[in-house]
């Protein structure tokens, strides 16, 4: 390796992050955002019937739960193919035949992917708000043909609060952070992995556990009870299987309940931390596998 070069250079890792990005494009992976869009506008057309709240809180469990699977399921899927791809073209020997460390060929990947999700999760959110608004509109017009003064006014107030509200952004962010976490885990284990099948269905696994992690712990917790080993092994699972049920404020946005600023905090603290470890495994698996 050349002497003189940087050890950590932010202008490599960047270039390789735009590379990466370009190349998941070219994956069809925006396949997602059709059958996101697809569901978003189709569970509009069967709100009409419901009561003016359950229309919206609908159409919001339908959107938001949606943008959560879609979001996962483009952090696995793209993440598995990365290295396995590179490895196959001879991509990855030539990048790391330059003076370019593999810690930043990995910070290079896990931050394409971060721009890619960045980017799913900024559509899938116009195409829900536009929905959202235009059943909002739609609401607005039938209420005005229907009432008239302090009724209307009331109706519209409450169309207004039911639809757009401050728990809508740090609802979104943290499907981001999910999403984020399981790129980074998933990257993690494709360092090690001999086949992206096997990556993604260690992921997929993975996704399962740590959705049914709480419901795991409490019961076991019921059955065993807390004894002088029981927290050590617990902390030993949830930084194996990370607790994803932490990361599902979406019942809280569809039901109106305020997201405050401690809780957010919390949990994007929680996820920015599982995505550190998870990078810093991947860097120590990846540095002592043989290419």
């Amino acid at each position: 390796m050349n002497r003189s070069a940087p050890i950590f250079s932010p202008a490599r890792i960047w270039a390789m992050a735009l590379n990466t990005l370009t190349e998941l494009t070219r994956l069809k992976i925006f396949y997602f955002l059709l059958l996101f869009a697809l569901l978003t506008i189709g569970s509009s057309f069967f709100t009409a019937d419901l009561k003016t709240d359950e229309q919206f809180q609908l159409l919001k469990d339908v959107s938001l739960g949606s943008m959560s699977i879609f979001t996962s399921l483009i952090a696995i899927l793209a993440t598995a193919l990365l290295l396995p791809k590179d490895l196959e073209d001879r991509t990855t020997f030539t990048i790391l035949a330059k003076p370019v460390p593999r810690y930043e060929y990995l910070a290079g990947k896990l931050l394409g992917i971060l721009l890619l999700l960045a980017l799913a999760t900024v559509v899938m959110t116009v195409l829900f708000l536009g929905v959202l608004w235009l059943r909002q509109q739609s609401v607005i017009s039938l209420s005005k043909a229907n009432l008239q003064g302090e009724d209307l006014a009331g109706e519209i107030a409450a169309i207004h609060a039911a639809t757009f509200n401050a728990n809508l952004a740090p609802g979104i962010a943290i499907i981001f952070v999910k999403s984020a976490l399981l790129a980074s885990l998933t990257l993690m284990i494709s360092t090690f992995a001999t086949t992206s099948i096997f990556t993604m269905m260690m992921s997929i696994a993975v996704y399962f556990i740590g959705h049914l992690q709480a419901t795991a712990r409490e019961y076991w917790l019921d059955s065993v009870g807390v004894q002088w080993w029981t927290k050590p092994v617990l902390a030993g699972v949830a930084l194996l299987f990370p607790d994803l049920q932490a990361f599902s404020l979406t019942d809280d946005v569809v039901a109106g309940i305020p997201i405050h600023a401690s809780l957010f905090t919390q949990t994007a603290a929680l996820g920015l931390l599982y995505i550190g470890v998870y990078y810093l495994l991947s860097c120590f698996f990846f540095s002592n596998r043989e290419l």
